[in-house]
């Protein structure tokens, strides 16, 4: 069962991803490297036109698999009238009913919303009306600092926007690690960006040309004022499973709204399975088609299998963060015997070279056995470099069997190896 494509994380993450690419490039031309330009600006539509363009050929190349697969696509919205049937609205204005033995619920996530907050894609935003601005916004305000919003808020902060992010939990990005989430914040405040935690939006007013937020700390008190041209609602996101007919066949869902199931992605309605930000796990676009490789193995009879605490995690921002594995709080809570190894870029001579070193590699491994137990990123590109990492932790690798491995220099990976050394012994340029 799925939705039209415009709609859940994995497109509209492909959205921000091309907006921070061209907003980065903005940014670089704008930097000093020996390189003279008379005269640098922001044409938005061009860059929303090429924003569109990529999308769309990253769409129907899906379509083309479909075709390529001999995969029947009923484009519209579906709904179960039983366990094997499931009637569609096509978008042609028709409807249909489409059977099957097996049906994969993979419909994604939605925009979580906030109590008293309207969003009408214009003045007060999803990410997706973020990624359809018109024009710069002189104050952006960005409500939630975890992954979407951050990368939202840094392709406007780039494009000259004055960025606020209004976050109600204690920190940013909860789930990252400590010590990276504190110089990641650190690094985005030297973009500019402003920060306001342990704080909560309480009222909104849209009557005038722009929009003004009440808000007050967290555990209330006494209430301020902000003001912007536009206000980015990123406070999470939720499973997109409501009006789907599951309450028709007696599908369970939890008070969050996910579906059920077991190790073998089946409900507990024998037929139906489930997948993605559907049910419980990391709402990421690369755990859920691992879901969907598994699901589609177990309907074959085969084996599939899919380890959450093994799955990269990334914020495109710049400096980008990865990760994988335990963070070391987690590590702590465990319980766990552990050594901590570091690498900071301003020692990497690639990162250097091309005066781009902000950044750390931070290596987490068992004390005893030396087996990789997380690896975190803050660096250009470490949405690329994580991956040495996963595959490292995948095989149980330890950090040794890294540091003994040819990087190729000079290299931004070489920080990963170096880390490595650090971990269970000591690293050789710094």
């Amino acid at each position: 069962m799925w939705r039209d494509w415009k709609v859940g994380e994995q497109k509209e993450r492909k959205w921000v991803r091309a907006l921070l690419h061209s907003s980065h490039m903005y940014h670089e031309a704008l930097a000093s490297h020996g390189v003279k330009v008379s005269s640098v600006e922001v044409d938005l539509p061009t860059m929303m036109a090429q924003k569109d363009k990529a999308v769309s050929n990253l769409t129907r190349g899906i379509e083309g698999l479909f075709k390529k697969n001999k995969v029947t696509y009923v484009k519209g919205y579906g709904k179960f009238i039983s366990p094997s049937e499931v009637s569609v609205d096509t978008l042609e204005g028709g409807s249909t009913v489409v059977k099957g033995k097996n049906i994969i619920i993979a419909t994604g996530s939605d925009v979580k919303s906030l109590p008293g907050i309207t969003i009408d894609e214009k003045r007060i935003v999803s990410s997706t009306g973020a990624s359809a601005l018109s024009e710069v916004p002189k104050k952006l305000i960005v409500i939630g600092a975890g992954y979407i919003g951050l990368e939202m808020g840094s392709v406007w902060g780039r494009l000259g926007s004055e960025v606020t992010v209004v976050e109600f939990a204690p920190d940013i990005v909860p789930t990252m690690d400590a010590e990276i989430r504190k110089q990641f914040q650190r690094s985005l405040e030297k973009q500019k960006m402003k920060f306001m935690l342990k704080t909560k939006v309480v009222g909104v007013d849209t009557t005038g040309t722009g929009v003004k937020l009440t808000v007050e700390p967290a555990t209330g008190g006494e209430q301020t004022t902000l003001e912007a041209d536009v206000v980015l609602v990123s406070a999470g996101r939720t499973p997109f499973t409501a009006e789907l007919g599951l309450d028709k066949i007696g599908v369970e869902t939890d008070k969050a709204g996910r579906i059920l199931v077991n190790e073998r992605f089946v409900t507990n309605v024998p037929g139906v399975h489930a997948i993605g930000d559907v049910i419980p796990g990391p709402m990421l676009a690369h755990k859920a088609e691992e879901d969907g490789v598994a699901c589609v193995e177990f309907i074959a009879g085969k084996h599939g299998h899919v380890d959450y605490d093994k799955v990269p995690g990334v914020v495109y921002t710049h400096p980008e963060v990865a990760s994988v594995g335990k963070t070391e709080e987690q590590v702590k809570a465990l319980g766990v015997d552990y050594c901590v190894g570091k690498f900071p870029f301003l020692a990497n001579s690639r990162a250097k070279a091309i005066d781009d070193a902000e950044g750390i590699v931070k290596i987490l491994a068992e004390k005893e056995s030396d087996k990789i137990l997380g690896v975190h990123i803050m660096a250009p590109n470490a949405g690329e470099l994580i991956h040495e990492a996963v595959i490292a932790i995948n095989y149980d690798a330890s950090s040794e069997d890294i540091a003994r491995v040819c990087h190729a220099h000079p290299t931004m990976s070489e920080a990963l190896k170096e880390a490595a050394m650090a971990t269970y012994d000591k690293p050789i340029h710094i």
